[in-house]
């Protein structure tokens, strides 16, 4: 049983570079459920993947340790904790298995601090494949990036905890 599930996502467009980003908190079981949403002009997908999930933890209050699972269609960001990437990359220094420098080393810094907050599981989709809630963030993100803006908002109450 997990005390709040996010949902996130990622868009970015290869032709001018702009992205979006979307996390839906749902508090467990069918409560109260907050959408947050965000935008940068000159990024890349993958960014927007971390910086979903990274906005999502961080909208949760931390008055205590929460359960949370992150369900999101990204491979990069789920494979992170599944394989345990990012324990090897400090071991060596923020450097690849192949000694290149880690991507978006600073979002990997900034995820890795809101998960230490929480117990955090982390859940893959498949992307695009009629899954309500990942469609859902997918759409949200895809419209921050086209309207070149986040926004917040709450339906019931506020379940941040």
């Amino acid at each position: 049983m997990y005390d709040v599930i996010i949902y996130t996502d990622g868009s970015s467009s290869p032709a001018d570079h702009s992205g979006g980003w979307a996390a839906l908190l749902r508090k467990w079981p069918g409560g109260p459920e907050k959408v947050i949403s965000g935008y940068e002009a000159n990024t890349t997908n993958q960014r927007m993947e971390l910086q979903a999930a990274i906005g999502g933890l961080a909208a949760l209050k931390r008055r205590r340790r929460l359960k949370v699972k992150v369900i999101s269609d990204s491979a990069y960001l789920v494979n992170c904790f599944h394989q345990g990437w990012m324990d090897n990359w400090k071991l060596n220094g923020w450097r690849t298995y192949r000694n290149k420098p880690v991507e978006n080393r600073d979002l990997w810094e900034q995820l890795e601090s809101q998960v230490a907050h929480h117990d955090v599981e982390f859940e893959h989709v498949k992307g695009h494949a009629g899954h309500t809630l990942n469609e859902r963030v997918d759409r949200l993100a895809s419209e921050a990036r086209r309207l070149g803006v986040g926004q917040t908002t709450h339906t019931r109450d506020d379940h941040s905890e």
